[in-house]
């Protein structure tokens, strides 16, 4: 596996995000999720991404049962700020420093580890000053509990206030082929003026990219994407017409679909780190292959002229008052 820099920290070239293994996506299977993360670092994925909230909190104990014994091995990233109780009821978003020195801790706990490599603020609490927030994060990297910092889902002008208290060394934001927002709005122009590396979440549009559905219907009762409006029966079919491209440009390569729509997002920068999720060895091979995969200037432009900024129809979330900050 390649590696990529984020800022300073060196990590593999595609990770491995967790959270559908113990949230969100419908039944999932621990024993299993364990198996894909032993084998993620076996080929050399070894950035993995997890958060307190995914779960809530069931998703820091699995990886940590999984990292047992290999902590070396692994550059380990996880969040907080997303406040949720035991239950999976919703408390709200929290920045207090309180918190953020609490959450750390309780990280830290359940992942059975000394130290988080990359520590995210999950989402941007506005009711607490950012320089606030981000002071108490810097104490954590002068305590030795953090080594770099992140930010998710943050706008420009955040994201400068808070890198002057601390460098930030990755933004989090999701970024792929129906999700272009960062090219846009700043955010890849102030982390490229700053030195800042990108971490695109849900680079396969939580699987509608890959073509593996060809309904919502398809996908369990309990998965949370039949609530997100990208996914439902108003906007599936005209947003498909960008997997359609997708699966031409996959088949002239010989490629599947989620490997062409991983390798448009690192083409698209070279400080890109996609950590797709996923609960199967088999698609965990299959993302990162996706490193090797070099689309020519001609592919490029047919993926981007199929799907520019802003074509995807319905918005990320049923709710966007929590992103964008």
């Amino acid at each position: 596996m390649k590696t990529r820099k984020l800022g300073a920290l060196e990590v593999s070239a595609i990770g491995l995000g967790c959270m559908g293994m113990s949230d969100f996506y419908g039944p999932h299977n621990d024993a299993e999720s364990i198996e894909v993360i032993h084998r993620a670092l076996e080929i050399g994925v070894t950035f993995i991404d997890t958060a307190d909230m995914y779960g809530p909190f069931t998703n820091e104990t699995l990886v940590g049962k999984a990292i047992a014994g290999r902590r070396d091995e692994v550059t380990l990233a996880t969040k907080f700020g997303n406040e949720r109780n035991a239950d999976g009821s919703w408390v709200g978003i929290n920045g207090r420093p309180e918190y953020v020195r609490a959450a750390c801790d309780a990280s830290l706990a359940r992942l059975g580890v000394d130290h988080i490599d990359l520590y995210y603020q999950h989402r941007v609490d506005r009711s607490v000053p950012i320089d606030e927030t981000w002071g108490a994060l810097k104490e954590l990297v002068e305590a030795g509990k953090v080594k770099y910092l992140g930010i998710s889902e943050a706008l420009a002008p955040t994201i400068r206030k808070a890198h002057s208290v601390h460098p930030i060394t990755a933004i989090q934001s999701e970024y792929s082929l129906w999700s272009r927002d960062p090219e846009v709005n700043g955010v890849f122009a102030v982390a490229a003026e700053l030195g800042i590396g990108f971490v695109p979440y849900s680079p396969l549009g939580r699987g509608f990219l890959t073509g593996a559905f060809s309904s919502t219907k398809e996908l369990d009762e309990s998965d949370r994407r039949r609530t997100y409006p990208r996914w439902n029966d108003e906007n599936f079919d005209a947003n498909f017409a960008i997997v359609e491209k997708i699966k031409e440009v996959a088949k002239g390569k010989d490629v599947t679909p989620a490997q062409i729509a991983l390798a448009w997002v690192m083409a698209m920068n070279p400080h890109n780190v996609p950590i797709p999720g996923t609960r199967k060895i088999s698609r965990l091979e299959e993302n990162a292959a996706a490193a090797d995969i070099q689309l020519t200037t001609d592919e490029l432009s047919t993926l981007n002229d199929a799907a520019p900024a802003g074509v995807a129809r319905g918005d990320r979330y049923p709710d966007m008052s929590s992103v964008d900050a």
